[in-house]
């Protein structure tokens, strides 16, 4: 099979133009096939609160009502999808932006919790293969935003972590797969110390680092859902510093957290 890699770029570099500059250059020097999912979290907050309406999080999750909903679909399809993409276009990536709606690619449902009304949040229900292989097969890299459909008109806020998980999961039946999480630190970290990173962590490890609190917020999805992937067949899963991506790309082994199963 070939390869295919699958890089979800996330935290604080997507708010910084330098930083995230300098990562969608490295990126779009990347040979092969490759797709990218990117975040925006913080730019969502920070034009939700301009615009009077405040964030809440419940474990790194977004609660979506109907006005957050407006809000991130502009600024996550439009606004951020839209800068990546024409900055890869001027680096000679031939990038196409898509969320899940765009092409029929992500179906989700509205997430149904007893205890917690997430609003307009989606949990993924399908991933439609098809139309992702063809575009791949023309030479274009597919940069996600974080963004489902519900199949009856409405759009679905969805963390960017379980779209590029999903994406993965479903397309390493088709290509040999790797998926690298990038954002500000340099892996998973065993403390506050931002050079405390663990170079491997297995399964048994992380529950032990959740149950003791050390992983927490927004790395748990990030994590749950990585080792799901490696469940689901992907080849190796990375998590690293966004001005790592060269690297890791290479299989650096010395270059952030590499996950394993056992």
């Amino acid at each position: 099979m070939e390869n295919l890699l699958i890089i979800k770029i996330g935290g604080n570099v997507i708010d910084q133009p330098e930083a995230l500059a300098i990562f969608l250059d490295d990126y779009a020097q990347i040979e092969g096939k490759k797709i990218l999912i990117h975040g925006g979290g913080k730019i969502a907050t920070d034009i939700s609160r301009a615009l009077g309406i405040e964030a809440q999080m419940i474990d790194g999750r977004r609660i979506t009502n109907a006005e957050t909903l407006k809000v991130v679909t502009m600024v996550y399809a439009g606004l951020i999808n839209k800068t990546i993409v024409s900055r890869l276009q001027a680096s000679g990536c031939n990038a196409i932006g898509l969320t899940g709606a765009d092409a029929n690619v992500i179906a989700a449902k509205k997430r149904v919790d007893k205890n917690i009304d997430y609003g307009f949040v989606g949990d993924i229900e399908q991933v439609n293969v098809a139309p992702i292989v063809q575009f791949l097969n023309a030479g274009l890299a597919p940069i996600f935003a974080p963004l489902t459909h519900d199949g009856k008109g409405a759009m679905l806020n969805t963390n960017a972590d379980t779209i590029a998980a999903a994406l993965a999961s479903a397309l390493c039946k088709h290509y040999e797969t790797r998926l690298i999480y990038c954002f500000d630190k340099k892996g998973v970290l065993a403390s506050t110390d931002d050079e405390s990173v663990i170079p491997q962590l297995n399964l048994t490890q992380y529950y032990d680092l959740k149950a003791q609190g050390i992983v927490t917020k927004g790395m748990l999805p990030k994590l749950d859902n990585a080792f799901a992937t490696l469940q689901a067949g992907v080849r190796a899963v990375t998590l690293c510093h966004a001005a790592q991506i060269q690297r890791a790309v290479k299989g650096d082994l010395t270059v952030g957290t590499t996950l394993l199963l056992r």
